[in-house]
């Protein structure tokens, strides 16, 4: 899965206007303006983004996971001591996001849980735990597209309904 689709899919499950994005990526440590992000959530065909479109901006996974970042900080505010963007992990994009989404709106891993569910995945509390866990650790599982596909349609339906 793209991160520009991972960004459209997010900024409307959690009907995230575009300044309040332009925000995020600032607190993240990257610079845009509106117009910039607009291009970001372009909907455009896998096979036909050449990334040389003039009218259309990938989002690499530094600038994913600086986004997400961004989105921590905007929704919880600085960390006591913390100046600037924490340094980049170079994870799973998306093990990052449900990593990233989990701390953003305070969710628990029942929360978690019950999203997968609306989105109709049942998986176990060891499995989430997985994913959850940093890379290295031996328990550690790197996220599909699919699970992180279904855990955004699970926030669309929980936030959107």
């Amino acid at each position: 899965m793209l991160n520009n689709d991972i960004l459209i899919r997010l900024r409307y499950a959690l009907d995230i206007k575009d300044t309040d994005m332009v925000e995020m990526f600032r607190l993240g440590g990257v610079d845009l303006r509106k117009d910039d992000v607009q291009l970001m959530l372009k909907k455009v065909d896998e096979e036909e983004d050449d990334g040389l479109s003039e009218d259309y901006i990938r989002v690499n996974n530094a600038m994913m996971e600086q986004f997400l970042n961004g989105l921590v900080t905007f929704k919880r505010g600085k960390r006591p001591g913390e100046n600037g963007s924490p340094p980049l992990s170079g994870e799973n994009v998306n093990n990052q996001l449900l990593k990233k989404l989990k701390i953003a709106l305070s969710l628990t891993s029942e929360d978690m849980l019950g999203l997968l569910e609306l989105a109709g995945v049942r998986v176990s509390k060891g499995e989430l735990s997985a994913i959850l866990r940093k890379a290295g650790h031996k328990n550690y599982r790197e996220c599909g597209d699919k699970f992180a596909r279904n855990f955004l349609k699970g926030l669309t339906l929980k936030y959107r309904e």
